[in-house]
């Protein structure tokens, strides 16, 4: 107890950034697939598939079948994607940070089952999957 109260400083230093490491740990993100849950997503229907990334990256390559919608013009499109409210929507962005956004999105305009691939295009090519361009 002495150490604490000589040093709380210190002590106050250490709690502070232990919390703040733990803070992107309890921000929840929305529903995470990887590359093998999407494959077996893809395999059994009923899905559709959102890249939003740009379109320079998208160009670059892209899993078969995906609607490309950039986020930047995801509000102003989702109206595309209505009839797809009752399949589940896999979300699929460079490197996954860009799909929490899309869910978000998505969520809010009444979608329920919205995924986001976990990693994104770039965990797809390291595990060696196929991509079209």
């Amino acid at each position: 107890m002495k150490f604490i109260l000589d040093n709380i400083l210190l002590v106050s230093i250490v709690i502070l950034s232990g919390g703040a490491l733990l803070i992107p740990a309890l921000i929840p993100r929305g529903k995470r697939a990887s590359t093998l849950e999407v494959t077996q997503l893809l395999n059994r229907g009923k899905n559709v598939l959102v890249d939003v990334r740009t379109t320079e990256e998208f160009a670059a390559g892209h899993l078969r079948d995906a609607k490309h919608i950039p986020l930047a013009d995801l509000t102003s499109r989702i109206g595309e994607l209505d009839k797809f409210k009752d399949k589940t929507v896999i979300v699929v962005c460079q490197t996954g940070a860009r799909s929490d956004k899309a869910m978000n999105l998505l969520k809010a305009a009444g979608f329920t089952d919205v995924v986001a691939l976990d990693g994104g295009i770039a965990a797809w090519q390291a595990a060696n999957l196929p991509t079209v361009k």
